[in-house]
């Protein structure tokens, strides 16, 4: 993504405050960021996010711009939704999280989920008749909630009115980043 590239794109980050996996968080919002888009990292409390790296090790401290409870979700273009089972497992309980999830999809507005993240999408019930890829042992989790699950470092799917963009891990970032990019361009 070259420099201004997303000015005028918002994207929201929603993540729990322990757990998500640091370079899925991270490396979007710099690069994001970066582009030119307004990225905001939306967490459960007005805390900061400790992150991991590998689901086991301390990783980079990231503060929240806001809580999801204060984030307007009608405000951004894009949902990001990054993984790491622990922060993933614990925002698929978090209603706020998931209604910013149904807001997107009944909006027609893009999500992005890495590794985990899509546990989200399945707890919203949207990946019905929706094809996406994520870390292998969510696969039979988006096979039960009505969605196709396919292998690849990055899956855009267009059906049913709205775009999402899946990844498998942190390994397939660039992809992943590459397609969110690319979205949130022809927006403008």
């Amino acid at each position: 993504m070259a420099e201004n590239e997303l000015a005028g794109r918002a994207v929201l980050a929603v993540v729990h405050n322990y757990g998500v996996e640091q370079d899925e968080l991270v490396v979007p919002v710099e690069r994001l960021r970066a582009a030119g888009a307004q990225v905001d990292v939306a967490a459960v409390k007005n805390e900061p996010v400790q992150t991991l790296v590998g689901d086991k090790d301390p990783g980079k401290s990231v503060t929240p711009d806001l809580t999801l409870a204060d984030a307007d979700v009608s405000a951004y273009d894009l949902l990001l939704l990054p993984g790491g089972t622990v922060n993933a497992d614990q925002l698929r309980l978090e209603e706020k999280a998931v209604a910013a999830v149904r807001a997107f999809t009944l909006t027609g507005r893009p999500v992005a989920a890495i590794c985990h993240g899509p546990w989200a999408l399945v707890e919203a019930d949207v990946v019905r008749g929706k094809t996406l890829t994520s870390y292998a042992s969510v696969r039979t989790d988006i096979i039960n909630a009505g969605g196709t699950w396919k292998d690849g470092p990055a899956v855009r799917c267009e059906a049913d009115g709205w775009t999402l963009i899946t990844s498998r891990n942190p390994g397939d970032l660039d992809d992943f980043l590459s397609e969110i990019g690319s979205v949130l361009a022809a927006q403008g």
